[in-house]
């Protein structure tokens, strides 16, 4: 009985600390992660996301459709600025404190966007035996990819017209390659 509550009593400790940990990490903007992620050993995630429309999501709020859907939303500041547009078209909803210097909103839907603010696993997720290191350290884990993406993709979307995860899940997937 008393190792099992010594058992609870650590594994709300651990939630509490990652949640801080996380909570407390920066946006380290693509940059950082195209040192690695470009290279064909690392999956080219890099190269994929820059061809994929994540990296054009703050673009697409400059388009004069975009504007078109603000004015017929009735919101107060143009979609670019807007609070209702940033949230899902930035990494960071475009209202991010915890940002280091090559941090830029103005590249859309980054990285982080969906494996978290990056400096407290950006040296830890490098070799797999430090995966669990770097869950810890604030990194989103792959199989939480359909929960995140659903958070953007929704019916709040003017836009929206379904979401089919598996299919456009295929259009950005970078696995790494097997060895």
């Amino acid at each position: 009985m008393r190792s099992t509550l010594m058992l609870i009593v650590v594994a709300i400790a651990f939630l509490y600390v990652t949640d801080t940990v996380a909570a407390e990490n920066k946006f380290v903007g693509t940059k950082t992660c195209a040192m690695c992620h470009k290279a064909k050993d690392k999956g080219e995630a890099f190269v994929i996301w820059q061809k994929s429309v994540h990296a054009n999501a703050y673009k697409t709020l400059e388009s004069e459709a975009s504007k078109k859907i603000a004015k017929e939303k009735g919101l107060s500041k143009p979609p670019a600025e807007s609070p209702e547009c940033l949230k899902c078209h930035v990494t960071g909803g475009g209202v991010a404190k915890n940002v280091e210097k090559a941090f830029d909103m103005k590249e859309g839907v980054t990285c982080e966007a969906c494996h978290g603010a990056g400096s407290g696993y950006k040296t830890l997720h490098a070799k797999a035996e430090n995966k669990a290191k770097a869950v810890a350290a604030g990194m989103i884990a792959d199989d939480a990819a359909e929960k995140t993406c659903v958070t953007c993709h929704n019916q709040e979307s003017p836009t929206f017209k379904g979401f089919k995860y598996a299919e456009f899940w295929a259009k950005i997937e970078h696995k790494l390659p097997k060895k």
